[in-house]
């Protein structure tokens, strides 16, 4: 059976987008595009939690399908190509691995990691570390650049002397939270609880957590839990609104019990 290559799927969209082609492709912009870009881009991440190779195969397909479409809208306005965007990123991985394609040093993945952001200052013309902070992307999920921003404040020395010190702090910003509700500051409130947010993004750094993961196990856990909940209530031949508060919570309660049998 005959197997497609790249630059079949490239003739593709460029097929797709031109005058005689499909009437949804040929308006889309790269602002129409993001959201699905976004999207393929997670549930190829989920593929990898599901460790489900066939499904990511496919996934992958969906994403390499973005970068296409988007060096298609840029090839049709003269901009840029995806030979161009495949330039850039070989440039870019040679450049950044001196160590494999040139004489530098790097015995290790520490030293590889310390390299690369070295060269990623020069390369984007970073001269001062605030520089490096606002170069982590603003799109990032806000717990992801927190991490992010956190660990680059770090690179310099500028980070809590232990994991003990953060909780601490998290600490102190949950009680100025509960100050500033106790005391109606609501202008004050939004800005204590993303303290309190970038905190505990602190604790799971130190614990070597990813907190956007950590978040989604926690998700998933309640929803999990919850299906119990419901399924109890219907075995009853009650709805949520029969019940009191108390005995919904007998009905989570276990739920976790079976969570920690199994």
């Amino acid at each position: 059976m005959e197997k497609y290559s790249f630059y079949d799927l490239v003739d593709i969209i460029k097929k797709l987008r031109d005058d005689n082609g499909c009437p949804w492709d040929k308006v889309q912009t790269h602002e129409s595009l993001k959201k699905a870009m976004l999207e393929e881009a997670y549930e190829a991440l989920e593929a990898i939690d599901n460790k489900d190779m066939k499904n990511l195969c496919e996934e992958l397909g969906d994403v390499i399908l973005q970068a296409v479409f988007h060096a298609q809208i840029e090839s049709e306005k003269g901009v840029f190509n995806i030979d161009d965007v495949t330039d850039g990123i070989c440039k870019k991985m040679i450049y950044r691995h001196p160590h494999i394609f040139s004489n530098a040093k790097a015995e290790t993945s520490e030293e590889v990691l310390s390299n690369w952001e070295e060269l990623k200052k020069k390369e984007k013309h970073y001269e001062t570390q605030t520089d490096v902070l606002k170069g982590v992307a603003k799109a990032l999920p806000a717990l992801t650049r927190a991490s992010k921003v956190q660990s680059k404040a770090a690179d310099v020395g500028f980070d809590f002397q232990c994991g003990d010190d953060t909780i601490k702090k998290t600490h102190e910003e949950i009680d100025e939270l509960y100050n500033a509700v106790l005391l109606g500051k609501s202008d004050n409130i939004e800005e204590e609880f993303g303290d309190i947010l970038f905190s505990i993004v602190n604790i799971s750094r130190f614990l070597k957590i990813n907190p956007e993961f950590a978040l989604t196990k926690a998700i998933e856990k309640f929803i999990n839990r919850f299906e119990y909940v419901e399924k109890a209530v219907i075995s009853e031949g009650k709805s949520f609104s029969d019940m009191s508060l108390d005995e919904l919570d007998n009905f989570w309660n276990e739920a976790k019990k079976i969570e920690k049998r199994d």
